[in-house]
């Protein structure tokens, strides 16, 4: 393929990109297909002769779609948004297209200076603590980090090292092994289970704590837990508080928490990958009190931001910390700024070394939105979850469960949890609409997220009506 030719075929890539998106909501949102479906659709092995570009496009729709989740449907209402824009697509090409490396500031500038400066644009809009953000010669900073997952761990990997340059500080003969066999870790039972995997990564006990009737972990229960631990001859080093958790988008109350870590030397993580979004707006931003207390902080504009993934956003305090986890130094690597002090090598913040010009697409997006656009995307999301939420609280066959605070609503059928399993099955096989499950106080629970930029009030009448039909269904023993 050559330039022309690239010239002409990415049009029609644009073309057939605009028409899924525009068209999506026509095709059924789950697939109808069964595993190992797709080998026997192409060739066992690579062709010898270059196909056509033609016949490729054509099995995409043969080959490739029918085996789509089509998340950018409006009619997804499944886990959380995947989010995507025209700004970020467009923003996502050019990065493509560049095709650099940015692991340190000599490797590509721009993508090094652009991300240092789009994090304290994200963080400005947040309203985040001045100790966050890089400015020309702050302590702190962000980064872009591949998932909220990656960001737990980072913070994790961070925190264990923190805590044991401080123990042999004090005890230069406690050995690391030791050190390490001791530490302890704390998360909600609520948190995301990556939270848990992280801790298996890091090879640290992970503690799962209890939260209270609205889903939250309290200060009462850490500060128990903490002594427990502490009587065991144990060290308490760090916690993950989630705002806006997986299950049912409940918030850990980060103001009774936070005090707690600051005193007894825990590093606080905060995961809010997906509520983290609705902070921008002014009548949300009190849910992020208490992250002044907190040595990182985490959210994903790839979920409800319009960013497309991968973007997930990550600030610590002090950057030393986070650097000194991580630092490698090999000749290759070194060049002649690294040490002037002026800039960042994010290679030292992050798990791989190789990254992607992320930051170019959020530029795009903020750009081309603006934070009133972004506000006003957020608040017309949340306002159709209530306008859902309205519409299980006028059927008395269903119930809520938990509060609605930004965009999802947790509701199931009145009745056994058998009920409500049937009622599920039932609505994913009818492939109209897409939702998950999961379970709070041992009920089991449907999830409604609104998740596509281009849901309406008319996508979440269908939703309902479908779910309403089948209801009736399955209570009437149909299904």
């Amino acid at each position: 393929m050559d330039f022309e030719e690239f010239r002409t075929r990415g049009k029609e890539m644009v073309d057939y990109i605009a028409d899924y998106l525009k068209t999506v909501e026509r095709r059924p949102v789950y697939p109808l297909v069964e595993p190992g479906y797709l080998r026997p659709l192409i060739p066992d092995s690579a062709p010898q002769q270059p196909d056509s570009f033609e016949d490729l496009m054509k099995d995409v729709e043969r080959v490739i779609m029918p085996g789509v989740t089509h998340w950018q449907s409006p009619n997804f209402h499944a886990y959380f948004a995947a989010a995507t824009s025209f700004p970020g697509l467009l923003g996502d090409m050019l990065s493509g297209a560049i095709g650099c490396i940015g692991f340190s500031w000599a490797a590509s500038p721009a993508c090094t200076e652009l991300e240092t400066v789009m994090l304290d644009w994200l963080g400005k809009m947040l309203n985040l603590p001045e100790e966050f953000l890089a400015g020309t010669n702050g302590v702190g900073g962000g980064v872009i980090q591949g998932t909220a997952s990656e960001s737990t761990l980072v913070a994790l990997l961070a925190a264990r090292k923190r805590i044991v340059t401080h123990m042999q500080a004090k005890s230069p003969d406690l050995e690391e092994a030791m050190i390490l066999s001791k530490l302890v870790a704390y998360t909600s039972e609520q948190s995301h289970s990556s939270v848990e995997r992280a801790g298996l990564i890091a090879a640290v006990k992970m503690r799962k704590l209890p939260t209270d009737e609205k889903f939250s972990l309290r200060g009462e229960v850490l500060k128990q837990a903490v002594e427990e631990d502490k009587a065991l001859g144990l060290i308490p080093f760090y916690i993950c508080a989630t705002l806006g958790t997986t299950s049912s988008c409940a918030f850990d109350n980060i103001m009774e928490l936070g005090p707690i870590c600051n005193s007894e030397n825990i590093w606080m993580h905060i995961d809010a990958a997906y509520a983290g979004s609705a902070f921008i707006c002014p009548e949300f931003r009190d849910l992020l009190n208490g992250v002044e207390f907190s040595d990182s902080f985490n959210f994903n504009p790839h979920k409800w931001l319009l960013v497309n993934f991968d973007c997930s956003a990550f600030w610590v305090k002090k950057r030393s910390e986070l650097v000194g986890t991580f630092k490698m130094d090999p000749l290759y690597l070194k060049h002649d700024h690294q040490d002037s002090g002026l800039i960042t090598d994010y290679r030292h913040w992050q798990i791989p070394l190789g990254r992607r010009f992320r930051s170019l697409k959020m530029w795009f997006v903020f750009r081309l939105y603006g934070v009133k656009g972004l506000q006003e995307h957020i608040r017309k999301q949340v306002d159709l979850a209530h306008e859902f939420e309205s519409l299980v609280r006028q059927d008395d066959q269903f119930e809520i469960v938990g509060e609605v605070v930004v965009g999802l609503v947790c509701f199931r059928l009145k009745g056994s949890n058998e009920l409500n399993e049937k009622l599920l099955k039932g609505i994913n096989k009818m492939r109209k609409i897409h939702i998950v499950p999961c379970e709070l106080r041992e009920k089991y629970v449907l999830r409604f997220a609104i998740c596509a930029r281009t849901c309406e009030s008319k996508h979440i009448q269908y939703a309902w009506q479908n779910i309403k039909e089948i209801a009736t269904d399955v209570q009437a023993g149909r299904q």
